[in-house]
């Protein structure tokens, strides 16, 4: 624990810590009682800083976060948000930790080692995304979800995100960026209605600022673990 607190770096800090002070402040300013709403924010932005620096620790708490937000979306009728997160999410983030903890770099079990997704293996996941996209258009209009186009979308980059995070490839910050949007505007809908869930506002913006960091800082790994022999070839374990 030592080793990993020392390993932080100041500019990683300062994004946690300003998005828990945030998330913090405007759930009490708002005099929000849901403090499941409160208690998942802070797990996810934690969770987030852990898969930023590719430590599995990220994993786990990706599915503790997984089983709250599933909770909160049922809240609101957002059924695409519950069943992307507990059937899918969830379970794609389990084969993540495994994936992760049995491809450190060089040994280092709290750093993974980066993966690149080859050309045909993109192909393939580019269909799949979509596939699932479509079925999951309609069993959400079937369930009467609420505002269903923006929760088809948000299913199609979480399950892009999600699956190439588990392949361990940089891109899977990009995507989670793209679904933190998505995120934002649907949750902002429903605090229009009900400003109980302006935090989970919050939560996303804090969300979207370390997903980017998260993509930098991948960047920067790859570069690393290249110039220092990563090999990421056959032998990798999926």
């Amino acid at each position: 624990m030592k080793k990993f607190l020392k390993s932080i770096t100041l500019a990683e800090w300062l994004i946690w810590g300003l998005s828990v002070i945030s998330i913090i402040v405007f759930f009490f300013v708002f005099k929000n009682t849901q403090y499941l709403y409160l208690a998942g924010s802070l797990i996810g932005a934690t969770a987030l800083i852990f898969v930023s620096k590719g430590n599995p620790i990220g994993q786990f708490l990706t599915i503790v976060f997984s089983v709250f937000y599933g909770i909160i979306s049922y809240s609101f009728s957002y059924y695409g948000e519950m069943i992307t997160y507990l059937a899918m999410t969830a379970p794609i983030a389990i084969w993540a930790l495994i994936s992760w903890l049995r491809n450190p770099y060089k040994g280092n079990k709290s750093e993974v080692k980066v993966n690149t997704v080859s050309r045909k293996e993109w192909c393939i996941f580019l269909a799949a995304a979509v596939a699932v996209t479509v079925a999951f258009y309609f069993i959400l209009q079937a369930l009467n979800t609420a505002n269903l186009i923006v929760s088809t979308v948000s299913v199609l980059t979480s399950f892009m995100a999600a699956y190439l995070t588990a392949r361990r490839s940089r891109f899977y910050a990009i995507f989670y960026s793209l679904n933190d949007v998505v995120l934002i505007v649907m949750w902002s809908m429903a605090s229009y209605e009900n400003i109980t869930y302006l935090p989970m506002v919050i939560c996303f913006i804090a969300f979207f600022v370390m997903d980017i960091y998260g993509f930098i800082n991948w960047s920067i790994m790859n570069k690393k673990q290249t110039a220092g022999g990563n090999d990421v070839s056959e032998n990798e374990k999926i």
